[in-house]
């Protein structure tokens, strides 16, 4: 092949924040996505199904990150020059089907989807283009009913995962109390919304960046650790003081959540002060707090109701079963996307696991949402009220892979090998035979000896192969090789002499017998 050939190739490469998934983690994945379809049916959604493609004047502009092109979507423009956008969520395209189909679907209306969805944001570690959501939500409900029972659902979802009470936290805020925060630094207004973006995307991060950080962020900006420069709301001194009265005291030495030191209840143990990894003392509010905040911004109707919808969120989820160990009234939760327009909620993992470098790893947010009055509006010009819960899917199947006690791989197929290529339809019959009992099975296609093949049964997590040579076949029988069973046995083999004698885990039945005692091997591993 001539040079200039060689040089046309494409490079094979992924292309850059996206990920390819392979089996194992596939197989978790459905077994994940099917625990939780199975919860929100229990709670009355039906499923339903948008395309990844929506016009961009549809999905609208709510990403926390403009910094990036098409603001934060990987957009392009069709045969009619019409703007077309890869979704970045499943709310902006419900609340389009919604306005499209309003005067047939049942109100409330109540539906659950998952699939992919596309940020064109800078990656990193973790952060990827393209990732999975699990959304549920109900539309035509005004009812603070309607936020409560999707924080309960989201606790629910947890458990039914295996996230064990004590592992996990649903936080509340209602976005009307940072909405009255900015009124009264004067950030209302049309001329404001990017700069009250960047307060919230500030705000959002305070976990992760502390009060310091956010303070920057607030004010000029911050420079990370690699030397990226993010630029800040601009706003002054007094602005951030008054704001920080939201999430933030400054004492001496350390950084809490205002009113920390009035966390201690003698009469409950539900109000604890927890460490972040920053070193940040965050308190999960308790609801008589609210009257501390209802005292701060008196001044803001916007932030009383605000603080009033906590009140009655607060009530519903106590009187449905859900203490403050799992369902939380936190004023630091602020969910990045501007749409909101009350109640927002976040599910926090609270232990720590040790990854794979044996450091500790606290996973976080691994779902969100909240209330989303206006965005329907945008179509049909009327109020519309909606709320919902989506869970980071991908995010929540890597935390579940790290606290259970042991990591076991799916198994795969039988396979069964081919001694002879003359009885090729000898061995594609006894395979057809495990497939048509129910079993996982394959005939090896390719074209190698035995040694090859078994290497390949075992890259494939195989249970067992199927061996029949010619002598095999004059006396009717076949052998079974026990993969798993024949590893351990190797463990404790020391040459090849004792392993030749010892034959471990490898045993005859007859043809007749195969389907069955492949059976009863898989059970005892499933076991």
């Amino acid at each position: 092949m001539s040079k200039q050939n060689t040089n046309s190739r494409p490079e094979a490469r992924l292309a850059k924040g996206f990920r390819d998934i392979e089996a194992p983690e596939l197989k978790a994945l459905n077994d994940m996505t099917g625990k939780i379809r199975e919860v929100y049916e229990r709670y009355g959604f039906e499923a339903l199904e948008t395309p990844a493609i929506e016009y961009t004047d549809a999905l609208g502009k709510f990403l926390p990150d403009q910094d990036r092109p098409n603001a934060g979507v990987f957009s392009f423009q069709d045969e009619d020059e019409q703007w077309m956008s890869l979704r970045y969520d499943l709310t902006a395209p419900l609340a389009r089907y919604v306005a499209q189909n309003f005067q047939t679907l049942p109100k409330p209306f109540r539906r659950y989807a998952f699939g992919n969805v596309y940020r064109n944001e800078k990656p990193g570690p973790g952060r990827f283009r393209q990732f999975m959501q699990f959304d549920a939500d109900t539309v035509g409900a005004e009812s603070v009913a309607a936020d409560a029972e999707m924080c309960m659902l989201a606790a629910d979802t947890l458990e039914a995962l295996g996230v064990k009470r004590g592992q996990y936290v649903i936080k509340v805020n209602n976005r009307k109390i940072l909405d009255g925060a900015m009124e009264t630094i004067g950030l209302q207004g049309e001329e404001n919304t990017a700069r009250r973006l960047i307060v919230m995307r500030a705000i959002d991060k305070l976990d992760r960046l502390g009060v310091d950080g956010v303070r920057q962020l607030l004010g000029n900006g911050r420079t990370d650790e690699s030397g990226d420069f993010t630029k800040g709301a601009g706003l002054s001194s007094g602005q951030i003081e008054i704001l920080e009265k939201l999430y933030a005291h400054q004492e001496t030495g350390s950084q809490d959540f205002f009113l920390a030191k009035h966390a201690t209840d003698p009469a409950s143990d539900d109000d604890k002060i927890f460490t972040s990894d920053t070193g940040n003392q965050f308190v999960w509010a308790h609801p008589r707090f609210l009257d501390t905040y209802a005292t701060i911004f008196a001044g803001s109707a916007t932030a009383l109701e605000g603080i009033e919808e906590l009140r009655q969120i607060s009530s519903l989820v106590r009187a449905a079963g859900y203490g403050t160990k799992r369902i939380k009234l936190d004023v630091s939760v602020v969910r990045g996307l501007e749409y909101y327009t009350g109640p927002v909620f976040e599910a926090e993992l609270t232990f720590e696991v040790k990854g794979d470098d044996g450091k500790p790893v606290r996973f976080g947010s691994v779902g969100g949402g909240g209330r989303y009055d206006d965005l329907v509006a945008r179509f049909t010009g009327e109020k519309v009220p909606a709320t919902g819960f989506s869970i980071g899917v991908s995010r929540l199947q890597a935390a579940l892979s790290l606290i259970n006690d042991k990591k076991t791989q799916a198994l795969g197929p039988v396979v069964v090998l081919v001694m002879d290529k003359g009885e090729v339809a000898t061995y594609q019959k006894m395979t057809q035979a495990l497939r048509n009992a129910g079993i996982r099975a394959e005939m090896y296609l390719g074209s190698s000896g035995m040694k090859a093949q078994m290497k390949y049964a075992d890259k494939r997590n195989s249970p067992c192969v199927i061996i029949q040579g010619s002598d095999e076949r004059a006396k009717g029988e076949v052998t079974i090789k026990d993969l798993i069973e024949g590893a351990k046995a190797a463990a404790a083999i020391k040459d090849n002499k004792e392993w030749k004698e010892a034959r471990p885990a490898q045993f005859s039945v007859s043809e007749s017998h195969l389907v069955q005692e492949v059976h009863n091997l898989i059970k005892r591993h499933q076991a």
